[in-house]
């Protein structure tokens, strides 16, 4: 399984934009082949803090979901709303060993 772990802190007042733009993505990714599980997770702390946990059966799966049309429109659609560039940790995940 692979898994990215994106970091992104949104221009405070963007907040509900963005979020609008990131469930389109979210509702088209977790139709992907290979998509296991594309979480959008805010903070309780900073509501202008998000995080996306986005895993993949495999590292094929992971770089087509960046060629599809609903990233390409996220990517575009939310850069105006970003406090700075978002930050992508690509993770091997080790457990659960049996994720399928």
């Amino acid at each position: 399984m692979i898994v990215t772990v994106v970091n992104v802190h949104v221009i405070p007042g963007k907040a509900e934009e963005f979020l609008k733009f990131t469930k389109y993505n979210h509702d088209n990714a977790i139709k992907e082949d290979g998509n296991l599980r594309f979480d959008v997770l805010r903070s309780r702390e900073d509501p202008n803090y998000f995080i996306l946990y986005e895993a993949y059966a495999t590292e094929e799966a992971a770089k087509a979901h960046k060629d599809t049309e609903h990233y390409k429109k996220w990517r575009e659609g939310v850069a105006e709303f970003m406090a700075e560039p978002r930050v992508g940790v690509p993770c091997d995940a080790l457990f659960p060993e049996d994720f399928e």
